[in-house]
């Protein structure tokens, strides 16, 4: 248990449950224990359980050693409660195992959760008690016909961005504008998800993220919409943080030098404001990272390692733009403002207990991600938690290559769009200067060569990727060959052109100069 590592896909919290509970029932020691004058064989002590699994999940590289004795314990109500365990008198169901020498058994056999199953079409679990559609608030023929996306055939995607052929009429200026904003979105799309299956290095995102799932409309508003320092604005203020929560975050964010006037006249009051804040969050219909998105970014949860931190604030960076524009502003808001307050030493003491950081960590975990469904996210959810406060400078901020790579992608599509474009695009880009119509031949040598265009930019922007390993570049060009041979042969006609990229440096070092003193023979014959 302490060397195996959960990989990223669907179902990962599901599948680290059985795995916990599986080598729970196999390895935790048992022996006979005394209670009440009588003697009890094969059974042990809330409090060795607890001691016990805290050190498996402290030292097992899907959980780290923040893990909490207080949710090991949880952890164990989750097992009792799901018949995982039983009291020594075989009784289940509920919660109440503390810290103390009550006894514990297994029972005959243990439960172990089903996966769900994904239907073949939607890919969507066939067991899901709520509709995904009311969580994402698309129209209805947006939830209705998922449109289709698949990373091998590029091509067949860029066609969809591409006008009508000029041998057709001119359609009317409303529906060109729409035309034109559907193409713009498509290529947001098909970015998002080119750039996050390459940092996470899968063959496929089928089983993580549906495209339809990436709404554009949230990542153009979370880009482009901002304040000086990355933070979303909101036009409609109905959806924004209330005036008085506002209030209550700047004064804990700068304590003690609150721009608020009036200052506290009694002792405890930052503990009051603090109750505040955790009781508006808590009280929130679902958290901040959404149901829809748990399973991702419970898999973004396996690439938390040390030699893969880099890849992880990349690929959150991404994720954290597919949210609805309220839910990231409030998480950036709430991330900047814990991450003051656990820095901050003149933060007077909120808990008698824990420091200020476990007390953030443990009292907004659950109001940014949870899922409904599944009794173990606690844990998986302090961790991401824990690793969002120390980078959510990088994570929530504005990644501009992303915002390069679109326009530059456009920029090359724009050869091929005709006067449709023009007004749509001017409000977007008013940089931009139009080509006049073509044939349709050139159209269609133009849509091959554009999309080709875009994929040897994939492969480019892999070779100069400073960020990756040796052994993480040499994979993912691997990966790429197997899907592009063409590409990858025009890139690198020889075996010596592919050579020169990775030429190992010399390992004979030069000779040293001889710090030895020089001996000198006599001068006399």
């Amino acid at each position: 248990m302490e060397g195996r590592l959960v990989s990223p896909g669907p179902y990962r919290a599901t599948k680290l449950w059985n795995e916990v509970t599986k080598y729970f029932r196999a390895e935790m020691p048992r022996k006979k224990h005394r209670q009440h004058f009588k003697k009890y064989g094969n059974c042990f002590t809330a409090a060795e359980a607890i001691s016990w699994l805290h050190e498996i999940l402290r030292n097992n590289s899907n959980f780290g050693p923040d893990v909490t004795r207080q949710q090991t314990i949880q952890l164990l109500r989750k097992f009792l409660k799901n018949h995982v365990i039983e009291d020594i008198k075989g009784r289940w169901g509920s919660e109440n195992l503390d810290d103390n020498q009550n006894l514990y058994r297994f029972p005959s056999t243990s439960p172990v959760r089903i996966l769900p199953r994904r239907c073949p079409l939607s890919g969507k679990t066939d067991n899901t008690p709520k509709k995904m559609e009311n969580v994402l608030k698309l129209p209805r023929s947006s939830r209705r016909t998922p449109k289709k996306y698949l990373f091998r055939e590029h091509q067949e995607n860029v066609e969809d961005l591409n006008c009508e052929s000029t041998e057709e009429e001119e359609k009317d200026a409303a529906s060109s504008r729409r035309e034109t904003q559907a193409n713009i979105e498509e290529v947001w799309r098909n970015l998002i998800l080119i750039h996050l299956q390459t940092i996470l290095g899968i063959p496929s995102l089928e089983e993580v993220l549906l495209p339809t799932q990436v709404v554009p409309q949230y990542v153009m508003y979370n880009m482009t919409t901002t304040s000086k320092r990355g933070v979303v604005l909101l036009q409609d203020k109905s959806e924004d943080l209330p005036h008085w929560v506002l209030s209550a975050m700047k004064c804990l964010a700068n304590w003690p030098r609150s721009n608020d006037m009036s200052q506290p006249t009694y002792m405890g009051f930052e503990r009051d404001v603090f109750k505040t804040v955790a009781d508006y969050f808590l009280s929130l219909p679902e958290p901040l990272l959404t149901f829809e998105y748990y399973e991702l970014f419970v898999n973004i949860l396996g690439l938390l390692q040390p030699h893969l931190e880099r890849v992880a604030i990349e690929a959150l960076q991404i994720c954290c733009l597919l949210l609805p524009p309220p839910n990231r502003r409030k998480l950036q808001l709430l991330m900047r403002m814990i991450s003051r307050m656990s820095e901050n030493v003149d933060m007077p003491r909120l808990s008698d207990a824990v420091g200020t950081k476990s007390l953030m960590i443990q009292t907004f975990s659950r109001c940014i991600l949870c899922c409904e469904e599944v009794d173990f996210d606690e844990l998986l959810a302090t961790r991401l938690v824990s690793f969002l406060m120390d980078h959510h400078h990088e994570i929530l901020g504005v990644p501009t290559y992303l915002q390069v790579a679109v326009q530059d992608h456009i920029e090359t599509l724009k050869t091929i769009q005709g006067e449709c474009l023009e007004e749509e695009m001017s409000t977007i880009f008013p940089t931009y200067s139009y080509c006049k119509r073509i044939t349709s031949r050139e159209f269609d040598e133009q849509k091959v060569s554009t999309s080709q265009a875009a994929i040897t930019e994939l492969l480019e922007s892999i070779i100069k990727d400073r960020h990756l390993s040796l052994k993480d570049k040499k994979k993912k060009l691997k990966q790429f060959q197997k899907e592009y041979p063409q590409i990858y042969q025009n890139r690198f006609p020889t075996t010596e052109s592919e050579a020169i990229l990775f030429e190992d440096k010399p390992t004979i070092r030069q000779p040293m100069l001889s710090l030895r003193k020089p001996k000198f023979r006599g001068l006399r014959h």
